[in-house]
C-alpha cells in the first residue's frame, strides 16, 4: 500500500517493473505531468449548422472496431496494471466500459508475464468486463530484446484479449533512469507475430505521436490498427522526471529536455488517417466532446482517453461511468450542431485548420488535403 508519506509498504519483494508501475500510477494522480505542447485540435474548426435537420436524440454513435460494435467510438487506453494496487483502478474501468459498451486496453503486461502473481490486477478486467472489446499490452522494446509468440500469447491469454497492443515509448525509455532504449529489430519482430497471433495486432504510441511515414511501416508488417498517442496529453518523460529526482541527475536533466517532444495528437492523426486505410485511434491529450469530434472528423475510427479517467477509476466505477458518459453527451451534442446523424456523417463535415497545425501540415506536403477538407459537403 502507499502511505501518506508517498512510500510503499510491501507485503511481499517486488520486482523493479512492479515498483516503476506503483511509480507511475502515484506520480500521474498527484503530480503535474501533461506536456505544456497544444494538442492542435484548437487550430482545427467544424463548421457550425445552425438548421442540422436531425433531433440530439436520434444522434447514433455506434461503431465497428476490428469487427467489434461498440455503442460509442471510444476507448480508455493503457494506463496500468502489474501491481496489485492497480486491480481496483482496472476492475472499476472495467466495469464501466462494459456498461457503456466501449473499449478498454490494459497497461504493460511485462510484470504479470515475469511473476504470474500479478496477473490478477490484468485478468480483472475480463472478469469484470466480459463483453467489452479489450487490448493486452507489451513494449516493443521487449521484442527487441527476445520476447516471441509465447510471451504475446501469455499476454492474450490473461485477459482473453480482443488484440494485442504493441506500445512504442521510445522517448520514455531514453530518459527513464532504467530504460531500455532498445528498437532494433522490432518491425521484423511485429511482421513475424501478425503471421503466428490469431487476434490483430494494434500499434500504440505512447505520447509522442505517429507521422505517415511510420504509419506506413507499420501497415507493411501487418498492424491492424494504429492508436497514434501524439503530443499534448501525458508525458512520460515528465513523468520520468519525477522518478528521477534525486536518484539520476542526468536522466531528470535528459526528461526535461524531452517533455515536450513529438508530434501534436492533432497533426499525428491527420497524417496517419490520410496515409494508410486501417483503423486510427486519435489520442493524447483529448479532453472533450469537441475534440472527439474534431479527431472523428480529421478521420480517426475511434478517440482514446487515459489520464482523465485514471482520478475517476482510483475511486469508483460509478465515477469512471460519470467521466466518460459526460464525454459521450459532449460527442453527441457536437455531432448535432454540425448536422452529422452518426460517424459516417461526422467523417464528411467540413474541416478548417489553420495556425501552427496547419502550418506544420503545409510544409509536410498536404497543402491539397487542407483545402479539400474545408470545402467538402456533409450529407
Amino acid at each position: 500500500m502507499v502511505t501518506s508519506s508517498g512510500k510503499t509498504s510491501r507485503t511481499r519483494k517486488q520486482s523493479l517493473t512492479e515498483e516503476r508501475k506503483l511509480d507511475h500510477i502515484r506520480i500521474c494522480l498527484e503530480r503535474e505531468v501533461q506536456s505544456a505542447c497544444p494538442t492542435g485540435f484548437d487550430d482545427i474548426q467544424l463548421v457550425h449548422n445552425a438548421a442540422p435537420e436531425i433531433n440530439l436524440s436520434n444522434v447514433d454513435l455506434s461503431c465497428s472496431f476490428l469487427g467489434h460494435k461498440l455503442d460509442a467510438p471510444i476507448i480508455v487506453t493503457a494506463m496500468t496494471g502489474g501491481h496489485s494496487e492497480a486491480t481496483s483502478i482496472n476492475q472499476n474501468i472495467a466495469q464501466s466500459v462494459e456498461e457503456l459498451g466501449l473499449a478498454m486496453g490494459v497497461g504493460s503486461q511485462r510484470a504479470a508475464i515475469e511473476d504470474p502473481l500479478l496477473a490478477e490486477s490484468f485478468a480483472i478486467a475480463r472478469e469484470s468486463a466480459p463483453k467489452a472489446f479489450l487490448v493486452g499490452n507489451i513494449g516493443a522494446p521487449q521484442l527487441s530484446l527476445g520476447y516471441g509468440a509465447k510471451e504475446a500469447q501469455t499476454a492474450i491469454d490473461m485477459i482473453d484479449a480482443d488484440a494485442l497492443a504493441i506500445h512504442f515509448n521510445a522517448a520514455q525509455e531514453a530518459v527513464q533512469p532504467e530504460g531500455e532504449a532498445t528498437f532494433t529489430g522490432v518491425l521484423k519482430a511485429i511482421l513475424t507475430l501478425s503471421h503466428e497471433l490469431s487476434i490483430p495486432i494494434i500499434a500504440k504510441e505512447t505520447g509522442a505521436g505517429i507521422s505517415s511515414e511510420v504509419a506506413k511501416s507499420l501497415v507493411e508488417v501487418g498492424v491492424k490498427a494504429i492508436d497514434v498517442a501524439g503530443l499534448g496529453g501525458t508525458s512520460w518523460p515528465a513523468v520520468e522526471v519525477e522518478r528521477a529526482k534525486g536518484e539520476d541527475t542526468q536522466k531528470a536533466i535528459l526528461g526535461r529536455w524531452f517533455t515536450n517532444w513529438g508530434i501534436p495528437t492533432a497533426v499525428s492523426t491527420f497524417e496517419a488517417s490520410r496515409t494508410v486505410k486501417i483503423p486510427i485511434i486519435s489520442s493524447g491529450g483529448i479532453r472533450t466532446g469537441i475534440e472527439c469530434a474534431k479527431a472523428i472528423a480529421l478521420g480517426a475510427t475511434l478517440v482514446g482517453v487515459a489520464l482523465p479517467v485514471l482520478g475517476p477509476a482510483a475511486t469508483s466505477s460509478k465515477d469512471v461511468s460519470e467521466h466518460l458518459d459526460t464525454l459521450i453527451l459532449g460527442l453527441k451534442a457536437a455531432m448535432f450542431l454540425v448536422g452529422a446523424s452518426n460517424l459516417r456523417e461526422l467523417n464528411q463535415v467540413p474541416v478548417l485548420i489553420g495556425g501552427n497545425t496547419r502550418n506544420w501540415l503545409e510544409l509536410r506536403g498536404w497543402g491539397e488535403d487542407l483545402r479539400y477538407l474545408a470545402k467538402r459537403t456533409a450529407p
